[in-house]
């Protein structure tokens, strides 16, 4: 049986890796799911890949523009109603990674995206999530969001940081109103942002790695949850690495 017939879900950065792999598993759980990526073409090839076009909407949006994410918001809920669970994953990360390599642009454009993106999609969800007194909301974090070093970058790790913060706040405040938040924090996960390490990873490496598969278990995990259990903070990590 269908754990969560009838849930309408948005996910963030749904085109592929984590946000794709969660929109599988929401369908096969019998929502209904929009997901959202700044390519439209490519989150329509994703959208054939999960078939399911009655249950899955794909929508353009770069969360680091808060009219495009109202405007998303608005969309998801004249063609399938109220947003029950929000998932906020999409998330970018640059080559040039050290303080010493990052400009101005490429910090806002981190922060932007990745914290700022957030906000703006909780924003939008929350009015609604609050008026019936239930709502998820899970972030898509980082082990950078809560051990920074060189691997993921400073900008990186601030804006993940920034998330970390964002939702353990927002939990803290509305731990009564029935909006449940969580932070999931994934260690090194095989997906397209591999392609902008500054040290490409080898297929030893990729081996040993998380798959996206294995984060939207967790997220799919934390969504089936009954509504009196709450899951603040959960890091998930390939077994061969290192969390201390």
């Amino acid at each position: 049986m269908p754990r969560l017939t009838g849930k309408v879900v948005l996910v963030t950065g749904g085109g592929s890796g984590i946000g794709l792999a969660c929109a599988r598993l929401f369908l096969a759980e019998g929502a209904r799911v929009a997901i959202s990526g700044r390519n439209l073409a490519k989150l329509q090839q994703a959208a054939r890949s999960l078939g399911n076009p009655d249950r899955l909407l794909p929508l353009a949006c770069d969360v680091s523009e808060p009219a495009q994410v109202d405007a998303l918001v608005t969309q998801v809920r004249e063609r399938f109603g109220a947003i029950d669970i929000l998932v906020n994953n999409a998330g970018t990360n640059i080559k040039e990674r050290t303080f010493r390599e990052l400009s101005i642009e490429t910090w806002q454009k981190l922060i932007r995206t990745n914290l700022d993106g957030a906000f703006y999609a909780i924003h939008a969800v929350f009015p609604e999530m609050l008026k019936r007194q239930d709502g998820l909301i899970i972030n898509i974090s980082s082990v950078a969001g809560k051990r920074a070093s060189p691997l993921g970058g400073i900008a990186y790790a601030a804006s993940k940081f920034g998330m970390t913060a964002l939702g353990i706040g927002l939990a803290a405040e509305e731990k009564d109103s029935g909006i449940r938040v969580c932070n999931i924090y994934p260690g090194e996960v095989d997906t397209p942002i591999l392609e902008v390490r500054p040290t490409p990873v080898t297929e030893d490496q990729r081996r040993k790695i998380l798959r996206p598969e294995d984060v939207a278990q967790a997220v799919l995990f934390v969504a089936c949850l009954p509504p009196h259990v709450s899951v603040p903070e959960l890091v998930i990590k390939p077994t061969t690495q290192t969390y201390i």
